[in-house]
């Protein structure tokens, strides 16, 4: 009996013993928890197809600076502003102006190229350039004022203007379209606080196409884009 209860007490004196030890251990070396990492979601990479877009967006805006560029320090018009007749808006007054163009003597029995620009304004007066009746490869100013077109007078030209890839036919520019965009043009003014109603109006030439300007409406508190078709119609209004 007493050797039992002897070892018994042995016993539980070594498993007494073991948790001690354990909870030795434990102290100085907790576990380590297994940690789950969750990986950072990555960007998806852009698809080949949205890097072209943004790189032909990029080219297109460079080209269209560099456009910009040269048709304001080659060709740019110099006007001074008389009393304004409403000449912009009088289909009457610019039918007239462009029959007395078709007119001109040298032009007789050829056909009228504009070159790069044609600028109306409403004191009644237009700048257009037109390519040589003899010579291809030259081109002349007129002038249009009271009624009367002016005598042509050169215009200075350079190796890098190319003259065929900015010339339109004059049968293409009807000038009583002017008439439809400055009526346009000053109806959409008139919504705009602080615009002010146009007082020119033109086209200008690239790659043979032809497009109508002014191209925006400033105003005191907003700025819109506006768009012409080539005969006239209202394409884009939009807030900038």
């Amino acid at each position: 009996m007493k050797k039992a209860l002897t070892l018994l007490l042995c016993g539980s004196f070594c498993m007494g013993c073991q948790q001690f030890s354990k909870s030795i251990e434990d102290t100085f070396h907790p576990a380590v928890k297994e940690t789950v990492v969750v990986p950072a979601a990555v960007p998806p990479n852009p698809s080949p197809y949205e890097v072209a877009v943004e790189e032909q967006i990029k080219q297109i805006e460079q080209q269209v600076t560099t456009m910009v560029e040269t048709h304001t320090t080659t060709h740019t018009v110099h006007h001074k502003e008389g009393r304004d007749i409403n000449f912009l808006t009088d289909e009457g007054k610019l039918n007239e102006a462009e029959a007395a163009l078709k007119k001109l003597p040298q032009y007789a029995g050829k056909d009228i190229f504009i070159y790069a620009t044609i600028h109306f304004y409403n004191d009644g007066s237009i700048h257009v350039m037109l390519q040589h009746p003899e010579n291809p490869k030259y081109v002349d100013n007129y002038e249009y004022k009271k009624g009367q077109w002016s005598e042509p007078s050169p215009k200075l030209l350079s190796v890098r203007d190319n003259i065929q890839s900015r010339m339109v036919p004059l049968s293409s520019v009807r000038f009583a379209t002017v008439a439809a965009i400055a009526k346009t043009y000053n109806e959409k003014a008139a919504q705009v606080e602080g615009a002010k109603p146009t007082t020119s109006v033109y086209v200008s030439v690239w790659d043979n196409r032809m497009r109508w300007f002014p191209s925006s409406i400033n105003g005191s508190r907003e700025r819109y884009a506006i768009e012409f078709g080539t005969d006239g119609t209202l394409k884009k209004f939009e807030q900038e």
